[in-house]
């Protein structure tokens, strides 16, 4: 692989395999296909859940490799090109590897294709809030940004059209990060690690590793940005100190020796420069945040402390963070029927986001939880629910098991998303919160998370026309 724009793109005679055929394969295909040698696609799924992606191979001109019939091809290919759902551990990716054939992750294509700086953004919750929300700043700072990765578009479609002048904002897995060689952010960010992904990962040990791969390449003119409050993310430098190398940059609820950033007396961000004028400076209150939520506010102090050290405006971060919107899907209201507020946070997908989206409300909250399980431990997401809430309402595969853990909160099952609404409705009153929260994947009911919340949205406007209607 030869250097020849960016961060050293693909040879023109390098002949690709791209393994999966989701967004962020489709899209390495499109970008690729006219930058190379040649290009085929492969995808071990059910040939009835390929039949849109076939034919949008078939529209480019680009062959679609039965895996039946992949042995028999890989002596013509050079690289692969891995979509970040398929684990390097999966059956097709052995085979490719066993061909001697390198498998690059898609986040590491893109940064090779990219000439603009790229900030990189990581962590268990809150990681695409944090990624729109530098977007953002850096937007209102005046710069030409492009937001990409698991946020929902492909890092690789943005990339790739990049200019040297712009900036690249990645929201990258622990999945992406596995198979990565050079990709090397300007800035990196690591929000927070807390238990998710574990049918993936023996153990948070190694999950934690997967993600602190995200500064794994940097070097003394990089910036690397953490969370100090967060336990696994505060061990990341190593026993001897000296594992990250990129100048080091904390954030935390509370002053400390090391922070950059934090709340004096949990009202107000104030910045402590690194160099030059040492004296503290005021950001911006914490009141102006218009997310909900205490991990809220540690997602916006990782934001603005990215901003800051890009360089950025005080006055053009202030603003921005106060104009930002919720992402759909994230704590977002979604009605307010008989008094009762209606929360979707059906991106909520791991029991820690649903423990933040439950100490995010101070009024009486009945839960709409459950689905299909990561191979999490549901142990202490079972005494917040029996602490904070006044009933809990399970639905899917993991319904069973997270009942087993709540102690003192009424638990009430449904078979679908609009029963669930139903019951969760007789079990609110005035100035209550009915919050979806699942705490588990959706793919045992739903097409996706947004599919889940969109079913959410729907029920809860239907239970409002029928109430209406009486």
């Amino acid at each position: 692989m030869s250097a020849t724009s960016g961060n050293g793109s693909f040879d023109l005679s390098e002949h690709v395999l791209v393994i999966g055929l989701g967004r962020s394969g489709r899209t390495s295909v499109e970008v690729l296909r006219s930058r190379v040698g040649s290009i085929a696609a492969t995808d071990d799924a059910a040939p009835e859940t390929l039949a849109a992606a076939a034919a949008e191979l078939a529209s480019w001109n680009v062959p679609f490799i039965a895996p039946a019939e992949l042995d028999a091809e890989l002596g013509r290919f050079t690289v692969a090109v891995l979509s970040p759902g398929i684990p390097l551990n999966a059956p097709i990716v052995r085979r490719v590897q066993a061909a001697g054939i390198p498998v690059f992750s898609e986040v590491e294509v893109a940064y090779r294709l990219c000439s603009a700086p790229i900030v990189a953004v990581t962590g268990t919750k809150g990681k695409s809030t944090t990624t729109a929300l530098i977007g953002a700043l850096f937007a209102a700072a005046g710069h030409t940004v492009h937001v990409g990765g698991n946020i929902g578009n492909a890092l690789i479609g943005e990339t790739a059209f990049a200019q040297p002048g712009d900036w690249v904002v990645a929201e990258v897995s622990s999945f992406q990060l596995e198979s990565i060689r050079s990709f090397k952010p300007r800035i990196s960010l690591i929000t927070n690690i807390t238990p998710d992904h574990l049918d993936r990962y023996p153990s948070m040990d190694e999950y934690a590793e997967a993600k602190f791969r995200i500064f794994a390449n940097q070097g003394p003119h990089d910036t690397f940005v953490g969370n100090l409050d967060d336990e696994l993310i505060r061990r990341a430098p190593g026993e001897e100190g000296n594992r990250i190398k990129a100048q080091a940059r904390w954030f935390a609820l509370e002053p400390h020796r090391s922070t950059t950033l934090y709340l004096r007396r949990g009202e107000t961000i104030v910045y402590a420069p690194p160099a030059g004028d040492p004296r503290p400076v005021d950001v911006m209150p914490v009141s102006e945040i218009p997310l909900l939520g205490r991990h809220n506010v540690e997602n916006v102090m990782g934001a603005i402390l990215v901003a800051l050290s890009a360089g950025l405006p005080i006055d053009a971060i202030r603003g921005a963070v106060r104009d930002f919107q919720p992402l759909g899907h994230r704590l977002e209201q979604v009605a307010q029927h008989n008094g009762v507020a209606y929360i979707d946070d059906s991106k909520a997908t791991n029991p820690g986001a649903v423990i933040a989206a439950l100490r995010s409300f101070e009024r009486p909250i009945v839960l709409i939880a459950g689905g299909k399980a990561k191979g999490t431990d549901f142990a202490e997401l079972g005494r917040v629910i029996s602490s904070r809430t006044k009933g809990v309402v399970l639905i899917g595969e993991a319904a069973d098991t997270i009942a087993a853990v709540v102690k003192r909160a009424p638990v009430r099952r449904a078979a679908s998303m609009d029963e669930a609404v139903r019951v969760a409705a007789e079990l609110a009153e005035l100035g209550d919160v009915v919050l979806l929260s699942p705490g588990c994947a959706s793919f045992d009911m739903f097409r996706s998370a947004e599919h889940r919340g969109e079913a959410f949205v729907d029920a809860v406007h239907a239970l409002a026309t029928v109430a209406g209607a009486r």
